[in-house]
């Protein structure tokens, strides 16, 4: 799998800190390199039934493992000012030289409306993040530098300060996205790309947007990195696959955009409409190791270097396990 990166995602909505920590440590020793953890304040669906917190969890996981480590995603405009995630990024940074990223989002309402804020459209969201991140980007240079900085924009002010603790290497910022206007806006001000699975003509498109973007401000995109989470269902049996992904990830099953609900007991009464074939093309749900194989490859095909598996199920071991031996050896560049 030369220059490519099999990653576990490390699903806090469903399985608690130390869980997580221990199923991260335990994919890692069966071949699996890397972990990405979101950052949420709920699971999607109660039935999922966690959400520790990102930070302190991805910190345990550099305790147990070698891999890189990915928050992604995390939003730095609303629960957070992007001054405090940039000093957690700095930090994770220093504490695992080389190891850490840092992947960012425009937010949902499920996890940044606790802080009983305005709800914006999508337009500004995703402009909130843009400044977020010209002020985590002025944090990271001006302390690796010995300097202050300060910032006054549209949606944020920083008074003049900056991170004392900082890597030698600021970490890499990466942009999660399903759009190509963001996309392009990615290519221009950030370090690389993160998406979900999805068409593969769907996915062309944003990659093209995401290159322009970079040309545009004279980087070379096939030099940065493009990052897949990829959701999937095995079991031992069809039967017991289709289940996992109905009661367990339903939301996977739901086409229509989630950013605007906020609460997971409003996903759970919508997950009752789901039906089996809601999930078709966006979810392989099979016993067949090789027909997931099959799926992953068309994604690395396509581009990606560092592809971070979910299987939806509580089998995890099971399916780490199945994986390492009959799918991870054939992924091929």
């Amino acid at each position: 799998m030369s220059g490519l990166t099999i990653g576990f995602a490390a699903m806090l909505e469903q399985f608690g800190p130390m869980e997580s920590v221990e199923l991260s440590e335990y994919a890692e020793s069966k071949g699996f390199s890397g972990v990405m953890a979101a950052d949420h304040f709920q699971p999607w669906v109660p039935a999922q039934g966690q959400s520790p917190f990102v930070w302190n969890v991805l910190t345990a996981i550099g305790e147990r493992t070698r891999g890189d480590l990915g928050p992604g995603v995390t939003c730095p405009s609303f629960r957070w000012h992007p001054a405090m995630v940039a000093q957690a990024s700095a930090t994770l940074a220093h504490m695992y030289p080389g190891r850490h990223w840092l992947g960012l989002g425009s937010g949902e309402a499920l996890n940044e409306h606790v802080v009983a804020g305005y709800w914006p459209e999508a337009p500004e969201r995703i402009n909130r993040m843009f400044e977020a991140i010209d002020i985590i980007k002025k944090l990271f240079s001006a302390s690796q530098a010995g300097r202050d900085v300060k910032h006054s924009g549209q949606f944020f002010k920083l008074e003049s300060s900056r991170l004392w603790t900082m890597p030698q290497e600021a970490p890499e910022i990466l942009v999660a996205t399903a759009g190509p206007v963001t996309a392009k806006r990615a290519g221009r001000n950030v370090d690389g790309l993160i998406t979900v699975g999805a068409p593969l003509e769907k996915i062309e498109g944003l990659f093209a947007k995401f290159a322009e973007g970079a040309r545009e401000a004279g980087k070379d995109p096939d030099t940065m990195p493009k990052v897949l989470q990829l959701h999937m269902s095995w079991a031992p049996t069809d039967e017991e696959a289709l289940r996992n992904a109905m009661v367990e990830w339903p939301n996977g099953g739901m086409k229509f955009p989630k950013g605007d609900i906020r609460s997971p007991f409003e996903l759970e009464q919508m997950a009752k409409l789901v039906r089996p074939e809601d999930f078709e093309g966006r979810m392989v749900i099979s016993s067949d190791p090789d027909e997931h194989r099959a799926y992953i490859q068309r994604f690395v095909d396509l581009g990606f270097d560092r592809i971070y598996l979910h299987n939806v199920g509580r089998n995890q071991r099971e399916w780490i396990d199945v994986f390492a031996r009959d799918v991870l050896p054939q992924l091929s560049r």
